[in-house]
């Protein structure tokens, strides 16, 4: 898939206030700090699109994104920053959870895991949680290009095998390097067979 247009629609932190319409959504979430405003940045290539920062947890809206006028790309704020105090968490965390239960428009959720780290008690219990709802979502390793392809191997490895302590099978998984532009046809191509297979 080729971005042809990006634009900025809407940010709120009311599900309510959402673009009206049927188009298909694809929302980014992750911890604070994993990578996400460089990645929807390079995926849309579009350097200011997303508003990049070196202070974690800048994003505590919910931000719309019109692509090519087809499809909505939104971004979610990063949760468990741990300085935002428990009443900024308990915030957060209900702007999230209303998004991802009430947006009957959420097509696929993508979950970005920073490929530097061992898996971290606040992912794993996430998407336990997005299981249980039933959302559909996808992995996206970040940072691939900050460790040696051995040393990612290995880590993505215990991710999996984690994973598959509770999950009987594995959610579709990608590898991204917003620096080095890694990842982004696959991540497209797949939001555009999806999009492809709504219309059938």
């Amino acid at each position: 898939m080729e971005i042809k247009s990006a634009e900025f629609v809407i940010s709120n932190t009311d599900v309510r206030k959402c673009p009206e319409g049927n188009r298909p959504e694809y929302a980014f979430i992750g911890r604070s700090n994993v990578g996400k405003s460089s990645l929807i940045n390079m995926l849309t290539d579009k350097k200011g699109l997303a508003m990049t920062s070196q202070k974690p947890g800048k994003t505590v809206l919910i931000n719309h994104f019109l692509i090519n006028n087809e499809w909505f790309l939104v971004d979610l704020p990063g949760y468990g920053y741990a300085q935002r105090g428990k009443e900024g968490r308990e915030n957060i965390r209900r702007i999230i959870e209303s998004y991802i239960l009430g947006r009957e428009q959420l097509t696929c959720l993508f979950v970005l895991l920073d490929c530097r780290h061992e898996p971290q008690k606040i992912d794993l219990e996430f998407m336990q949680w997005l299981g249980e709802n039933g959302v559909p979502f996808a992995i996206i390793f970040t940072k691939i290009d900050k460790i040696s392809r051995g040393r990612l191997t290995a880590n993505v490895e215990v991710y999996k095998n984690r994973l598959l302590e509770t999950w009987e099978e594995l959610p579709p998984v990608f590898y991204s390097s917003s620096e080095k532009k890694v990842g982004k046809e696959e991540i497209l191509n797949y939001i555009e067979e999806i999009n492809k297979s709504l219309g059938d």
